[in-house]
C-alpha cells in the first residue's frame, strides 16, 4: 500500500527511544486536508494525550489553506485521533508507565486518500545516549564515505 509522507518528526528519533508505533486517523476539516496535501504541516513539537477514553493530538501546526473561502480555523487546534477502543485501552496501560510519551512521528496520505498520523510510544533519551547516537551516526557516515571512495578508484 503506497503512502505519501507529508512531514516527519526527525527530532523525535534524536530525543526519544521509540518503543512501538501505531497508525491513527485524524479528524480534519476540508481546508486542513488541502493544506496537508500542499505539505504545510509541522509536527516537531506535537504530542498526543488520552482524555476521557479519546486520544487527542496537541501542538501540531497545520497552516491555514490560502484559498479557503470561509473563516480559517486555528492552526494549532486540538485534533481528535481515530483509534479502536482496544488500541486506546492498550495505550492507557502503556502511558501509565513512568517516562513514556505519545508523540507523532509522521503524517501521510494512504493511496485511498485518507490522512493518517503515525504515533510512537517514546521514552526520553539521556544526554549521553544522544551523544552516543550522534557518534555512531558519524562513524557510519565516515565508513560509507570510505567504501564509496574505494569503489571509485
Amino acid at each position: 500500500m503506497g503512502k505519501r509522507v507529508v512531514c516527519r518528526n526527525k527530532k523525535a528519533f534524536h530525543d526519544y527511544h521509540i518503543e512501538g508505533t501505531l497508525e491513527a486517523g485524524m479528524v480534519l476539516n476540508g481546508p486542513e486536508v488541502k493544506s496537508l496535501r500542499a505539505g504545510r504541516a509541522n509536527i516537531k513539537d506535537g504530542y498526543a494525550k488520552v482524555e476521557n477514553g479519546q486520544v487527542y493530538l496537541y501542538n501540531v501546526h497545520i497552516s491555514p489553506y490560502v484559498y479557503a473561502t470561509h473563516n480559517p480555523t486555528d492552526p494549532l487546534r486540538t485534533r481528535k485521533l481515530l483509534l479502536h477502543k482496544r488500541e486506546i485501552r492498550k495505550l492507557i496501560g502503556k502511558l501509565h508507565e513512568k517516562g513514556i510519551a505519545l508523540i507523532p512521528l509522521s503524517v501521510y496520505f494512504l493511496s485511498n486518500g485518507k490522512a493518517k498520523v503515525e504515533l510512537g510510544l517514546a521514552r526520553g533519551k539521556k544526554l549521553y545516549d544522544k551523544r552516543a547516537a550522534l557518534k555512531e551516526k558519524q562513524s557510519d557516515r565516515e565508513l560509507q564515505r570510505e567504501t564509496r571512495q574505494k569503489g571509485d578508484t
